[in-house]
């Protein structure tokens, strides 16, 4: 028998240094799993991306009936790939998952900050905007194409018709996420017809750094259950 396989979008991070745990954890339980590098991030590019850009790429990634989990970003490009193309993926994985369409003023900022450009990298007040809306990363830190991309998946959210993903859909969440928080996760499992919610109370928005044995566990119940 062959072994399950699980393809990962992860979110907005230029490394996977910190998923080393849970993926460890993963392949040891026999889940053959395949990271995925995303353009502009983990996978060096100068371009600056559209959601389209992002959906045509995974499509191109990931093959038609594998099981997919996205990761916060890695989470929006799985949706507005799943919205487009219905029978795409076998299984969802939606774990701590951006794509819900709210003004706030991060939002607000980071928009402001990707048309303006340079003179205002630095203002702290931005800076920790960019921080908020990825979880991960210093807006100081970012390529200019990745400023103007952020600015990009955070408009595409206005776009996405969440009631178009058909496919079944599973979201784990932390209770303790303040980047994508759990009425986030409420939004999709009710817009997502075919979904299943599960919350997990010790779990911030990136559950593979703070609870990575945690995780592991979470994605193998899942996986051997869906293997079955």
């Amino acid at each position: 028998m062959s072994k399950p396989e699980l393809y990962i979008i992860h979110g907005w991070t230029y490394t996977v240094e910190p998923w080393k745990r849970t993926l460890e954890l993963l392949k040891d339980a026999g889940i053959n799993v395949k990271m995925l590098h995303v353009p502009g991030l983990t996978e060096p590019s100068n371009k600056e991306f559209t959601i389209e850009d992002y959906v045509k790429w995974a499509d191109h990634e990931i093959p038609d009936g594998a099981i997919a989990l996205g990761h916060s970003n890695g989470g929006r490009i799985l949706l507005n790939l799943c919205a487009k193309k219905e029978n795409k993926l076998r299984n969802l994985i939606l774990l701590d998952a951006a794509g819900i369409y709210e003004v706030t003023k991060k939002k607000k900022a980071v928009a402001a900050l990707a048309k303006i450009g340079k003179p205002f990298k630095k203002i702290k007040l931005i800076d920790k905007a960019f921080h908020r809306a990825t979880g991960t990363t210093d807006y100081s830190k970012a390529p200019e194409n990745m400023k103007k991309t952020l600015s990009n998946m955070l408009e595409s959210d206005k776009n996405l018709k969440l009631e178009d993903v058909k496919v079944k859909t599973f979201i784990l969440w932390g209770q303790k996420d303040t980047i994508t928080p759990p009425r986030h996760a409420e939004k999709m499992h009710e817009k997502i017809a075919e979904s299943e919610l599960k919350f997990y109370a010790n779990w911030n928005h990136a559950p593979y750094i703070s609870d990575p044995d945690g995780l592991a566990r979470a994605l193998i119940t899942l996986i051997t259950r869906l293997e079955q």
